[in-house]
């Protein structure tokens, strides 16, 4: 494999990034209210009114025609969220699931997927775990997203918006400490260094362990960013951060009989000493944006991120029909990938006539270099060729030596992707009441796959165009309805890269197909709701021809229809609230194989699902804060033989400012105990829910 830093000078000699319009840009002067004040602490801002990841314009969201839901710093701090799942759980229309414990994995609309993440509107596709500790605030964009994000985006995208540096002084800490030995210190320190530069730097720590049995994760991350004013017209920001997560690889419970095993939450079935998954970002940023005058500005991002991802793992099979006996296989895998992302958006506003036209005019080019090894696990005291060892259920923790090497299938593979894009998209004020938005994408998106085992080399480039409509209608300034259609292909080597084959390589991409009407409220100031009906077509997947197993074909595969309903912001400057509901139905269209047969329900899909966070602060100085999670029964895979028992989860917080510079805050998940299971990778991949759990968290200004 080639250096991993042979790119960075091109990178740094370009310096080319564009400010990706933050999520928490001021609102425009037709929509300015008056400030409230109170005093003592600020109200916690759980609602947004505007964000440019959904159009690459500062655009309100109220007139963005797409379900989009932004999880703000204030409501990350008010419930100690520290991970992606943390945080999905107050999304509605998204699901978190197990991810085999060693990495993020979200179900959107039905669409499970590990790549469809991103960091200021660049992809960060590498199967880990990300952290919140230099995070604004995060984005969640539902519907097929092709024609701003690129490839995949097929069910939603997640988008992390980075703190960057300002022109004022930040000293702020965390220390948490909590049930289970969690420990864990954040720092933020900024600071202007003369009227053309600032300084900001973000850094992490933690050591915990968890409810479960051997568990431990260790996590360290520093983020510095330099923002500079290049001039009256121009500024740059230049950002690196170095990121490691090391922890356990817990891959949960078997079921039987159709349900999870009964066990307790904390039991291990596998070898937790054994099973470790560790992650290593280093990622460099730079951003430029210059306007032009009259109305013309270009942006620039690139970002270079070096991947290092190992997880192994001693994990549960199938229990046998008695119940006394479980399977544990093992295996490990190691990927190591390359990122280089660049983008550049030009930006100006026309009138015509009788309508104003606020067009954006793009391209992206990037690179994907990867290396995916993997390794069977085999237990040579059963014999030279067994890959699994049965160990009794009331004791399912395993000493046995396991020896790793290749199988005859195990992957072996190097692959370069290289990506060229252009994109056109117009937004339109056709009166104050109507506007539209119209825009296409053309992907070049070309795979060369080598298998180091067998040297055979497939390259293959996939062309696809992705359109997206939408058309706002508002009856009042308050409210919008909107239409949408969007386009989104992913390609046949999955979102990972990870695989490609010859019976394959000459199909078409996945396609996914969205179609939505919504309405948006501003039911107050500072409180907004929202309500999205779909309907998420996923068609031309590969299957093996029922009329002749030697080759395959391609049909309509799912869809998935719903209802999203979503509430937040300030129902009065002493409340806060954040909720949201989805109804989902999201089935198989077409039998693909003998256990994904047509009728079934896709797997880690709730029917229904709902959220709701309140926070009351009584006084300036004392505040609570209560949520409850609600969700259906849901079924681990697509053969609907194992079903996961619905749950209400409910969590509370309690907060004190000791004083301006320091405040104190309790936070309590599942008050009362609840037994449940939280997520799920398969049918044997069951993760049962924490019991109830304390975390204390000490907030100092300087």
């Amino acid at each position: 494999m080639k250096s991993r830093l042979c790119i960075l000078p091109a990178l740094l000699a370009s310096v080319v990034i564009p400010a990706y319009a933050q999520t928490t840009a001021a609102s425009s002067t037709e929509n300015a209210l008056p400030e409230i004040k109170i005093m003592g602490a600020a109200e916690p801002a759980y609602s947004v009114k505007r964000s440019a990841s959904a159009t690459k314009t500062d655009t309100l969201l109220r007139d963005t025609p797409q379900a989009v839901t932004v999880i703000t710093k204030d409501l990350i701090r008010d419930q100690a969220m520290q991970s992606i799942a943390d945080a999905i759980r107050y999304v509605p229309g998204i699901v978190t699931a197990q991810g085999e414990g060693n990495r993020d994995t979200a179900v959107f609309r039905g669409n499970s997927s590990t790549g469809d993440f991103y960091v200021d509107g660049i992809r960060d596709d590498v199967q880990y775990y990300r952290d919140f500790y230099n995070i604004d605030s995060v984005e969640a964009l539902k519907g097929s997203n092709a024609m701003i994000f690129g490839r995949g985006g097929s069910g939603g995208v997640i988008n992390r918006v980075t703190k960057q540096a300002e022109w004022r002084n930040i000293r702020e800490a965390s220390l948490s400490l909590g049930s289970w030995n969690n420990r864990r210190l954040t720092v933020d320190v900024g600071q202007a260094l003369n009227d053309t530069a600032a300084l900001r730097v973000n850094g992490m720590i933690e050591n915990s362990d968890s409810y479960r049995q051997g568990y431990n994760l260790k996590r360290s991350g520093i983020n510095p960013t330099l923002s500079l004013r290049a001039g009256a017209n121009t500024s740059v920001v230049l950002g690196y951060e170095h990121f490691k997560d090391e922890r356990t690889t817990d891959r949960g419970i078997p079921s039987f009989q159709g349900k999870p095993i009964a066990t307790d939450a904390s039991t291990f079935f596998g070898n937790p000493e054994v099973s470790q998954t560790w992650s290593k970002v280093d990622a460099f940023s730079a951003l430029i944006e210059h306007d032009f005058g009259n109305g013309w500005t270009i942006r620039n991002r690139s970002r270079y991120a070096s991947y290092d991802k190992f997880y192994q793992n001693v994990f549960s099979g199938a229990v046998n029909a008695a119940g006394t006996m479980v399977a544990l296989q093992a295996y490990n895998n190691a990927t190591q990938r390359d990122n280089f992302f660049n983008q550049t958006d030009l930006m100006t506003t026309l009138d015509l006539g009788a309508t104003r036209h606020k067009l954006v005019a793009g391209a992206e080019v990037g690179r994907q270099e990867t290396d995916n090894y993997r390794n069977t696990g085999y237990f040579l005291s059963v014999g030279p060729a067994a890959t699994s060892i049965l160990v009794p259920v009331s004791n399912p923790q395993s000493t046995a030596a396991v020896t790793f090497k290749q199988s005859a299938t195990d992957a072996n593979n190097h692959g370069v992707v290289t990506i060229k894009s252009v994109y056109l998209q117009d937004q339109i004020e056709f009166s104050p009441q109507w506007q539209a938005i119209v825009g296409v994408r053309r992907d070049s998106f070309a795979v060369d796959f080598t298998n180091n085992r067998t040297l055979a080399n497939i390259q293959v480039t996939d062309t696809p165009v992705s359109p997206r409509a939408g058309l706002v209608f508002k009856p009042i300034t308050a409210v919008s309805l909107y239409a949408s259609y969007s386009l989104a292909y992913a390609p046949r080597a999955g979102d990972q890269l990870a695989s490609l084959t010859a019976s394959n390589k000459a199909f078409d991409p996945e396609k996914f197909k969205n179609l939505e009407l919504g309405a948006k409220w501003d039911v107050l100031p500072d409180l907004a709701a929202s309500v999205a009906l779909y309907q998420l077509d996923r068609s031309n997947v590969a299957i093996t021809d029922p009329l002749d197993v030697t080759k395959t074909i391609l049909v309509d595969g799912q869809r998935s229809k719903g209802l999203e309903l979503g509430l937040s912001g300030n129902i009065t400057p002493a409340w806060s609230i954040m909720g949201g509901y989805a109804y989902q139905d999201a089935k198989i269209t077409q039998t693909q194989s003998a256990s994904v047969k047509a009728g079934a329900t896709l797997a880690q899909v709730p029917r229904h699902s709902a959220s709701l966070w309140n926070r009351y602060n009584f006084t300036p100085a004392w505040g609570v804060g209560v949520g409850v999670v609600y969700r259906s029964e849901i079924f681990p895979s697509t053969d609907n033989t194992v079903v996961l028992p619905g749950f209400t989860r409910v969590d509370a917080a309690l907060y004190y400012m000791v004083n301006k510079n320091l405040n104190l805050q309790v936070n309590v998940e599942n008050v009362f105990d609840k037994s449940y299971y939280a997520s799920a990778n398969s049918n044997n991949n069951i993760t049962p829910g924490a019991p109830i759990g304390l975390r204390v968290g000490l907030n100092a200004k300087f």
